[in-house]
């Protein structure tokens, strides 16, 4: 099995997220940045897949050179190479250009399974991995909490996420996946594992090396854009209804006069 996982670095989810004020595009020079948590899942399932069928593990991301750290993290985890995508050119690309950009890196690596995560917690878009599977080509299942691979018949089903359940679909490979928090409990990386990343294949490719266009990436050319933002205001203090025998008419006025009875 030749297996891809996409994987992003973002901002801590502790930290206070802001906009760079020169171009609106997300702050991630002032704070500290890890592995989008979502991806861990990701890693950790393709990991799981290579130890029941064999085949190899590659990560791919797009970022800043400080990005290889998440890279790092992931080969640390038992990855066996990676690819990173890295270009001042592509500062501020917009979630079209990022999809165009890394189906490039992936069609050439021939995958049999594409792994993404549901969505990056710096945008909460939930878009990548549909984006992908149309540039590329493929099937895409999404939510899944459980994947079973079949490589004699080329299948993989999975056990997708519902509001009432689970739903088994099954396509035929090479196909993209996108799984759910669920589905696995991610592994730490050992000292062993950490050691042995420092000697693992990194592949650091240019927007010119992917056969990228300039001009088709970065934030001149993004289809969407920040005009504005401002800080969200603090929370206030909420309505206390003390009940001296008349807590439910104190409580049903507040409602009116907020018109929601």
């Amino acid at each position: 099995m030749n297996i891809v996982v996409t994987v992003k670095q973002v901002p801590d989810t502790w930290a206070e997220k802001k906009l760079d004020a020169a171009d609106k595009t997300v702050d991630r020079v002032s704070v500290d940045n890890v592995m989008n948590e979502m991806d861990e899942y990701g890693v950790e399932e393709a990991l799981k897949i290579k130890e029941a069928h064999g085949g190899e593990v590659t990560v791919v991301t797009m970022g800043p050179a400080k990005a290889v750290e998440t890279i790092r993290k992931a080969l640390s985890m038992g990855a066996d190479k990676a690819v990173h995508l890295t270009d001042d050119a592509l500062h501020g690309s917009d979630a079209l250009q990022t999809s165009a950009a890394l189906a490039k890196v992936i069609a050439t690596l021939n995958p049999d399974l594409v792994i993404t995560a549901t969505e990056a917690s710096d945008a909460r878009g939930g878009v990548m991995g549909a984006l992908l599977a149309e540039r590329l080509g493929l099937p895409q299942l999404t939510q899944a909490r459980k994947v079973t691979v079949d490589p004699g018949s080329s299948k993989v089903t999975v056990e997708r996420l519902a509001d009432n359940g689970y739903a088994l679909v099954e396509a035929s490979l090479p196909a993209v996946v996108g799984v759910v928090e669920k589905i696995n409990q991610p592994r730490y990386p050992s000292f062993k594992g950490i050691m042995a990343a420092k000697k693992k294949p990194l592949t650091t490719l240019s927007a010119g090396d992917a056969g990228l266009d300039a001009g088709s990436v970065g934030l001149a050319g993004a289809g969407s854009t920040v005009v504005d933002a401002q800080p969200a205001p603090p929370r206030q203090s909420g309505t206390i209804v003390k009940d001296e025998g008349d807590g439910g008419t104190k409580i049903a006025d507040f409602l009116a006069a907020q018109k929601l009875i």
